[in-house]
């Protein structure tokens, strides 16, 4: 730029002649000042270079750029004026340097948008970018063009906005349309991508700009949310569409005195602290300041990497938590019950759990001892230690399970019901036992029945040197599908789209209820600190979703179409590879319709059947027995009388037992 503006310069000085005189070449007045065509681009590129111009990359120049050459410009006017008044240049006219001024203006920052307007003509031609509308001409739709500006992949065309007032207009120098017209766009400029720049838009406004968009064969992104920006996330930062951005969920605000209530200056655990809901239920720990906050988490990689994860989360906030990570089990009683005795754990979330449905029916066994009792290890231990709140997670796969996850999370359940309502009396000499469930290990006998007596029998008093536990407040939240977590459906879909298809779907007509880790999370403390001793909460989840449907959405959204009967040129097509064993085409939150609201409005408390304190101490020692034979078959059958509505929709495939058969 510095040889253009050598030329620029003295020709802006003689236009500003020309114009003066209206003579192409008034030789009176040219041959006074004609040391001034030598010296003023010599003069002018040492300002401009004073000034900062040549730094600026071309192909990126704004508005700084212009106001730097407006700047520029009228020193050069000045220094004219003053050269004219010093050197007694006669004849000079004043309206030189102003006239000066204007062309040399049109001159210098013409030149760089010419550069510019060329470089990028370069690129649309030769890199064939993709063209895109940006949905959104607010600020943020603003921000996002200027960074498509210089993008070597995409070119914005202009601007879609539901604001009736804005069609027609210009904004940042791209057209604003009516979304009405995306057909004619796509076909006249051929659009490949919509930009979604709608950051503060509520959940509902853009579920229903996405499913108008889905209509179009066009790749949908989106900018980060409005809390992702303000967390330092840029505009520019595009991302796919989430499944939270389908269903159109309205967040409520959590209720503060109720996450205080188990948190705050309190000493916290969370089993299964590594998995999806556990390590998310940390996170929002951390936030709300407890002294301690400990992770019991048997993988080491999960433990490693969520401590790491709270130590970058620690090292941004103002204030100080003991952050302790313990590997363990919750079967390992001796494990569970020294931890509780060396820490003062006030609160408990027990999120540790096999929640797979296929891989739990191949390894039944496995999942009862986890699931269920595992649960009442360290429930027994949380009792016994006067824990003062335990909160179970557990799930909508519980209602009426036609799998052995969901069995043995009921049956958790109900382990927990026969606690809360004290039926069941600690027995204190378990637990210095066995650390691992071994054949004899007591694990599974239930609380308040002593090895050695007869089933059903509750213990006796306490001796006096046996402490008096404090009454733990037992609940237990029930939800369902949480997204992001692994297995699920939406980045297997996505990467399925990705590698061109085919996406897989179970059933046509199976359908899940759907929330994000966050919420779950967040409700799951708030209902906890709601409790007042075995309490059954359930989450409202909205309304079900098909997951064919869903699937649908997602590859129209990503720009494709659906290959089937009325669309034989689409691009993915959807496969159904039938119902994995145990699992529902519908799930349920509710066993009974005994429902009451709380005082939050997303979260109910459910009055559900329990089963009497001897039927359960039967079928634990029963099953206890059952799995220190290895005996599957009659493991799922004590399942089936416990959990009530449990029908199983398999034939018993369990791995071990399926080999043993042969």
């Amino acid at each position: 730029m510095v040889a253009a503006d050598t030329v620029a310069l003295p020709l802006a000085l003689w236009s500003a002649y020309t114009l003066r005189f209206a003579d192409l070449w008034p030789e009176i007045y040219l041959y006074p000042a004609a040391w001034l065509f030598v010296l003023l681009p010599l003069v002018g590129i040492l300002v401009f270079i004073r000034l900062g111009l040549y730094r600026a990359v071309v192909r990126y120049m704004g508005a700084q750029a212009i106001w730097t050459v407006a700047f520029g410009v009228l020193i050069l006017s000045l220094l004219l004026w003053a050269a004219a008044f010093v050197f007694h240049i006669k004849p000079f006219p004043r309206s030189i340097p102003i006239n000066f001024a204007l062309v040399a203006m049109i001159y210098v920052g013409g030149s760089r948008l010419l550069m510019r307007s060329y470089y990028h003509w370069l690129l649309n031609h030769y890199l064939n970018k993709d063209s895109v509308l940006i949905y959104g001409a607010g600020g943020s739709g603003v921000q996002l063009a200027k960074a498509l500006d210089g993008s070597e992949e995409l070119s914005c065309v202009g601007f879609l906005d539901d604001d009736a007032s804005l069609w027609g207009s210009s904004v940042a120098g791209f057209s604003v349309y009516d979304p009405a017209s995306i057909p004619e766009l796509i076909a006249e400029r051929k659009i490949t991508s919509v930009l979604l720049a709608m950051p503060s838009a509520t959940p509902k406004a853009r579920k229903r700009i996405l499913d108008r968009l889905a209509d179009y064969p066009v790749h949908v992104r989106t900018v980060p949310a409005m809390h992702d920006i303000v967390s330092g996330e840029s505009v520019a930062s595009l991302r796919e569409i989430e499944i939270e951005d389908l269903l159109g969920r309205e967040p409520v605000p959590p209720m503060q005195p109720l996450i205080d209530a188990s948190i705050r200056d309190k000493v916290v655990l969370v089993t299964g602290a590594g998995g999806s809901i556990g390590s998310e239920v940390c996170r929002q720990v951390l936030l709300n300041r407890p002294r301690t906050l400990i992770l019991y988490e048997q993988s080491e990689f999960a433990l490693y990497s969520i401590e790491q994860k709270l130590q970058q989360q620690l090292h941004q906030e103002p204030f100080q938590v003991d952050c302790i990570a313990l590997l363990g089990s919750v079967c390992d009683r001796s494990r569970v019950q020294e931890v509780l005795q060396r820490f003062p754990v006030q609160t408990i979330y027990h999120a540790a759990a096999y929640k797979h449905v296929p891989l739990v029916e191949h390894n039944i066994l496995e999942g009862i001892r986890n699931n269920a009792l595992g649960t009442q290890v360290i429930a027994e231990a949380a009792k016994r230690s006067g824990v003062e709140r335990f909160v179970l997670i557990s799930t909508d796969k519980a209602v009426r399970p036609t799998n052995v996850m969901g069995a043995t999370k009921r049956l958790a359940e109900l382990i927990l019901q026969d606690l809360a309502a004290g039926q069941l009396t600690v027995n204190y000499s378990l637990a210095e036992r066995a650390p691992t469930l071994v054949d004899d290990d007591p694990v599974g006998v239930p609380v308040g029945t002593s090895v050695g007596t007869p089933v059903g029998t509750p213990v006796g008093a306490r001796s006096a040197s046996e402490p008096t536990p404090t009454q733990t407040i037992f609940s237990m939240v029930r939800f369902g599908n949480v997204l992001g977590s692994s297995g699920s459906v939406v980045p297997l879909f996505r990467k399925q789209i990705e590698s061109g298809g085919p996406v897989t779907v179970t059933h046509p007509d199976i359908t899940r209820y759907f929330m994000t880790i966050p919420e779950a999370a967040s409700l799951v403390i708030q209902a906890g600190s709601m409790a007042k001793g075995g309490d059954v909460f359930v989450l409202d989840m909205g309304e079900s979703v098909r997951i064919v449907d869903l699937a649908r959405r997602m590859i129209r959204l990503m720009g494709y179409e659906v290959l089937d009967e009325k669309h034989p040129d689409g691009e993915i097509e959807i496969i159904y590879s039938g119902l994995r064993p145990g699992e529902k085409l519908f799930e349920e939150l509710l066993i009974g319709e005994d429902v009451v609201g709380t005082e939050h409005p997303k979260i109910m408390r459910a009055q559900e059947e329990k089963l009497s304190p001897q039927q359960l101490a039967e079928i634990l020692v029963q099953m206890n027995n059952a799995l220190k034979r290895l005996d599957c078959a009659e493991a799922r059958s004590l399942l089936e009388q416990a959990v009530s509505g449990f029908k199983p929709m398999s034939e018993l495939v369990d791995w071990l037992a399926v080999d043993s058969a042969k």
